[in-house]
């Protein structure tokens, strides 16, 4: 019998996640709330027999739900969690970042002590397949990580519905926003937690020339961040905004004592320019230091998978572990610990280029 989805906001990633749900043969989508009249008719398309309703309150009305997608603006996350939690407390899917404040904190950690079923926070770089091979691979390849190094050189922030993304109150960031995806990386790949933080960041380029109510965007378009680990490694990440002629979207290497393993990911196929043929193919890179000899492997993903999403595929492999979790059968891989720090490490990583100074976690 399918797991029947609720999904909240069906903007550019909740319609990312109606194509790949429809994808599967175990899911369903019976019921959507998306208070855009734009974005509600194009759900209504891309999941024809889901009812449409008005409200949070009124889809955890419908009986036949057994779980839940959150995929609305970040600023909304959280509270739709808390409305959740009081109402009808199903297994949920929320996207990152889980909230957008340094003051959410003890919210969260109520949430965490008293929702009583899975929340799973929606990280979808892990499941992208290089980055999955990299993990995978990255002890054998490295005999222990002790550098870790992500970039992502893409295209600017794309328009969404109010113009929500284009402001730090509303998204928390560009360092919570987009990077909150590299820094669960971090933790997820190193086995460690942070134990401080610098960085360096701003706007440079993107969206200086747009007003919206007269206000001027402040989310940052580049930035760099360097965090040590308590395991005694060392990460660095580097983001750019301007810079979508890249051949490849990110770039993660991992070094270790015996040698370095990396992974190349392209990014949206939409995006690539038809006149240089087919977009190029995801790599991993495994570089041994004795004996010496780089070995690159292509990581082909199914084309109907690309054509669903932004993310290298990685929107229905998530999906797939997602209702494993929810039937029981598996472990919520991204917890709401996980979602914690994430953000912790964005804020951190934001107030650290505003400051000047190093943040200690």
């Amino acid at each position: 019998m399918a797991v029947r989805y609720g999904v909240i906001g069906c903007g550019m990633m909740g319609q990312e996640h109606l194509r790949n749900l429809a994808l599967l043969p175990d899911a369903e989508v019976v019921a959507i709330f998306e208070p855009d009249p734009g974005m509600r008719a194009r759900a209504a398309e891309l999941a024809p027999n889901a009812r449409l309703v008005g409200s949070v309150k009124e889809l955890l009305a419908v009986e036949a739900l057994d779980c839940l997608l959150i995929a609305s603006p970040n600023h909304f996350h959280l509270g739709q969690l808390e409305e959740i939690a009081a109402i009808r407390p199903l297994p949920v899917l929320v996207e990152k970042p889980l909230f957008t404040s340094s003051g959410d904190m003890a919210r969260i950690e109520t949430l965490r002590e008293n929702y009583p079923a899975p929340i799973w926070v929606a990280m979808e770089y892990r499941y992208m397949p290089p980055v999955a091979r990299l993990i995978a691979e990255a002890e054998a390849a490295t005999s222990g990580i002790r550098m870790l190094t992500i970039r992502e050189h893409r295209f600017p922030f794309l328009k969404k519905v109010g113009d929500w993304n284009r402001f730090n109150e509303r998204t928390g960031g560009t360092m919570v926003e987009k990077c909150c995806h590299f820094f669960d990386l971090m933790r997820l790949i190193l086995k460690s937690d942070p134990v401080r933080i610098m960085a360096s960041g701003g706007q440079a380029v993107n969206h200086a020339d747009e007003r919206y109510d007269g206000l001027r965007p402040d989310i940052w378009d580049h930035g760099y961040a360097i965090v040590d680990f308590a395991s005694g490694a060392r990460a660095m990440l580097e983001l750019c905004m301007f810079a979508e002629g890249s051949r490849y979207q990110e770039e993660i290497s991992a070094i270790g004592p015996n040698g370095k393993i990396e992974c190349k990911v392209p990014g949206p196929g939409r995006f690539w320019p038809q006149h240089l043929g087919s977009p190029p193919v995801a790599k991993v890179i495994v570089s041994p230091r004795e004996p010496q000899g780089p070995r690159a492997i292509d990581i082909p993903v199914d084309p109907t998978l690309l054509d669903a999403g932004d993310h290298n595929g990685s929107t229905y492999y998530q999906h797939q572990r997602f209702l494993r979790a929810v039937r029981g059968e598996g472990p919520v891989e991204v917890t709401v610990d996980d979602g914690r720090w994430a953000v912790a490490m964005g804020l951190a990583a934001q107030k650290a280029a505003m400051t000047g100074q190093v943040v200690e976690f």
